[in-house]
Formats: structure tokens, C-alpha cells, sequence
């Protein structure tokens, strides 16, 4: 495998450049995708169960027992999209696409009952990427990160029998998109792109990532080698939801070709700035 800037390399690696200060960088949070808050006072509620691969909590592998709540245009439901796709799992999981109240008034009406049924009288807005429990009709997790490594963390499960289960008996061929060994690689990637590869991130900030990022495919097909991982899921949304107007990566051919090639993957393809 060729060396990557990811290792170690003399330009630094992801989790150095997340670390690194920028002083004229806002703060800022991204607003929770497919909210719809009932008034101004009511504040959102963070739910972080887990699945795991047993009995603990209650919530385990089982063909078709979760429903995911999605939200179009929504950059945390695409990378949870996309996850699905490559690990095959679009069949075992329902999927809920919302728009908005008034071209979904059934799907929110539903997610509103899970949020209700998990936190009593719930009065905080609806937020998807939602993950939730059709056995209880509760809420497992809202948060997407959690919802990203539960989904991935099946992959790298050293027995099958659970992952058979939940693909239907299907010979899943599901890629490792969290190995352990780049779990904290993953992890300061995701955070890099948040804090500098969004159109609103100030431009040298942006076009600095960018280089790095660049130079890193100019090593090897993925993000972080010659595997494709969960970082290239979140690589490649953040990258397709720059502003395309400015050619932003015109100058950085390794990203722009990187771009071109996974749109044409089945998981990708044609899931452009929206849910499919």
C-alpha cells in the first residue's frame, strides 16, 4: 500500500490539521437537518443509544426491526445513505424520506410519536437523520455519528452470523468502512471537513484543506489508502456540497477526479445533493 499523508508524513496528519487553531474561523454549529421546532422555547433532545450484539439495552441486530428517518437535501441523511448502500442493509432498513411538514404530514406525524414515545411529553423539534425502533416505536439515536458507527461497526464484526441475520441471509459483502486501526483518522477527517470544507468556511482555511486533501489522493484512490472507508463517505458529501459555482476544485485535480469516480459508484450514484 503506497504511504498516505494520513501517515505520518511530513505535512501532518488529519487529526494534526483538526487540531490546528484557525483564528478567523466563526464557530458554528450545523442546524439539525428536517427540524421543525413546534415553538421558539422548545429545545431539541439528544437521544445516543446504541445497537449492539446483544440483549444489553434492548436494541440488537434483527432483520427489519429499524427505520431510519431521513431528510432530503440533508448532508448527515446522505452520508447515512450512502452507508446503507455500501453495506447493503436499503432491504433490511426501512428508510423515511422527509421534505417537509405540509408534503409529509404522515412521516412526521409518525417521527413525532417516536419522539414522544422515547421522551414523555416532547416538545423539542423533530431532527432526522432519526434512527429509530420499530419494535418499541421509540427513538434509538438522533445523533448521526452514532448512527454512522452502528451502521459501519456491523461491518467489521468478526462473526457473520449477526450480519447475516440482519442482511435477510444474504452473503452481505460488506466492506469494513471503520476499521479499528483508522477509527481516529476517520474521526479527525470528519471534524477537518466540518470546521473547513463547508461554504461557509473561509477561503484560506478551505483551500489549505483542500491542498492537503488533494495530496492525499494524489497517494492512493481513498482517503486513507487503497480501501474505500467511512471517510470517503463524509469526503464525498462534503465535497459535492461546495459551491460549484466558484470552481472550487478546478484547481485540485486528484479531489475533482475523485469526485467524477464515486459519483459513479452504485452507492453514490445519483445520490448528488439530495436522499435518494
Amino acid at each position: 500500500m503506497p504511504e498516505t499523508v494520513s501517515r505520518g508524513s511530513s505535512t501532518g496528519t488529519f487529526a494534526t490539521a483538526a487540531r490546528k487553531a484557525v483564528t478567523d474561523a466563526p464557530s458554528c454549529g450545523t442546524p439539525s437537518c428536517g427540524a421543525v421546532t413546534p415553538s421558539a422555547t422548545a429545545r431539541p433532545h439528544r437521544f445516543r443509544s446504541r445497537i449492539g450484539v446483544g440483549l444489553a439495552g434492548g436494541f440488537y441486530p434483527a432483520p427489519h426491526r429499524y427505520q431510519l428517518y431521513l431528510s432530503a437535501g440533508c448532508q448527515r441523511s446522505q452520508r447515512v445513505s450512502i452507508t446503507l448502500a455500501l453495506l447493503g442493509l436499503e432491504n433490511s432498513t426501512t428508510i423515511t424520506v422527509l421534505t417537509g411538514p405540509a408534503e409529509t404530514p404522515d412521516a412526521f406525524a409518525a417521527l413525532r410519536r417516536a419522539y414522544e414515545a422515547t421522551w414523555h411529553h416532547y416538545d423539542g423539534p423533530l431532527t432526522a437523520p432519526a434512527l429509530c425502533d420499530r419494535w418499541s416505536g421509540r427513538v434509538v439515536s438522533n445523533h448521526t455519528p452514532d448512527i454512522l458507527r452502528d451502521l459501519a461497526d456491523l461491518a467489521d464484526l468478526a462473526d457473520r452470523t449477526e450480519l447475516t441475520e440482519l442482511g435477510d441471509g444474504e452473503d452481505l459483502g460488506m466492506p469494513a468502512l471503520r476499521p479499528p486501526a483508522l477509527a481516529a483518522e476517520i474521526d479527525a477527517l470528519r471534524e477537518l471537513l466540518a470546521r473547513d470544507v463547508t461554504p461557509a468556511s473561509p477561503s484560506p482555511a478551505r483551500t489549505a484543506t483542500l491542498t492537503l486533501l488533494d495530496h492525499q489522493l494524489a497517494a492512493g484512490p481513498y482517503a486513507l489508502g487503497e480501501t474505500i472507508t467511512a471517510a470517503d463517505v463524509d469526503l464525498w458529501v462534503a465535497l459535492t456540497h461546495l459551491d460549484t459555482a466558484d470552481d472550487t476544485l478546478s484547481a485540485h485535480l486528484h479531489l475533482d477526479a475523485y469526485v467524477q469516480r464515486l459519483g459513479q459508484h452504485p452507492a453514490f450514484l445519483g445520490s448528488g445533493r439530495s436522499v435518494r
